[in-house]
């Protein structure tokens, strides 16, 4: 019989806000697979894993995923795609066997996450392949809570979106709606701070830098913010009421 695949949202940060599901999951696969943003490096998701489980009796594999741009519906850079492959293979070999393979990531497997990208391909590559996908809370909703904002009440529209849109998109888009979360900010600070300030949003917009963990910063200054540089999970929330 062969194993089954589990996609494990670990949440934003903070181990205690892992859920049940994801604990239990995670406690019964002999398999972790852990995303790394760098060769060699150790994965955030795991760090948080390892906080409430231990890993020792796990066969615990980490896979370096290259940070680089995915546009939806679009062919993603040879780089990319061969490191899915790669992951999809190991993952492959172990559910073959019978073992169960989970794969942490942070925040909520739906949004952003690489999780999707390895299930995708390993669907190709596994006939058959049993699954469950585990979410979890995500850094927009972690964001939310430590900055004390609502994301949306009553009527109100919210939308998500990665900051590096084009300037026009964004500009739309800031005025359109009444909640707008920014992700992946940290290298568009300047860009961002210029838009907030033509459109008169500077002051209703609050950051969050590493949302949940003991070292979690609120920023209301920006500007100061940003010549202090920012950390690379950071969230904005821009909310006009």
């Amino acid at each position: 019989m062969k194993g089954q695949f589990y996609i494990v949202g670990v949440g934003p940060g903070d181990p205690e806000l892992m859920t049940l599901k994801a604990v239990r999951v995670l406690k019964k696969s002999p398999v972790w697979l852990a995303p790394a943003a760098h060769k060699h490096g150790c994965s955030t998701a795991l760090s948080i894993a390892s906080g409430v489980i231990n890993g020792e009796e796990k066969e615990v594999l980490t896979h370096h995923f290259p940070m680089k741009k995915v546009h939806a519906g679009k062919p993603a850079d040879p780089e990319v795609e061969r490191a899915w492959r790669e992951a999809a293979a190991i993952i492959a070999e172990h559910l073959e066997n019978g073992r169960d393979v989970a794969f942490p990531t942070l925040g909520d497997p739906a949004i952003y996450s690489t999780g999707f990208y390895i299930f995708t391909t390993l669907m190709e590559v596994v006939k058959d392949m049993s699954f469950e996908i585990i979410p979890g809370v995500s850094a927009i909703g972690a964001t939310s809570a430590a900055a004390g904002v609502p994301l949306c009440l009553g009527n109100e529209r919210m939308v998500v979106i990665p900051a590096t849109f084009e300037d026009d998109k964004l500009k739309r888009i800031l005025s359109d709606f009444d909640c707008i979360v920014l992700m992946k900010v940290h290298r568009v600070m300047e860009k961002l701070i210029t838009i907030l300030e033509e459109l008169e949003l500077l002051d209703s917009t609050v950051l969050v830098e590493k949302t949940s963990l003991q070292d979690q910063r609120i920023r209301h200054d920006l500007k100061a913010a940003a010549t202090e540089g920012i950390h690379y999970f950071s969230t904005m929330i821009v909310r006009k009421q």
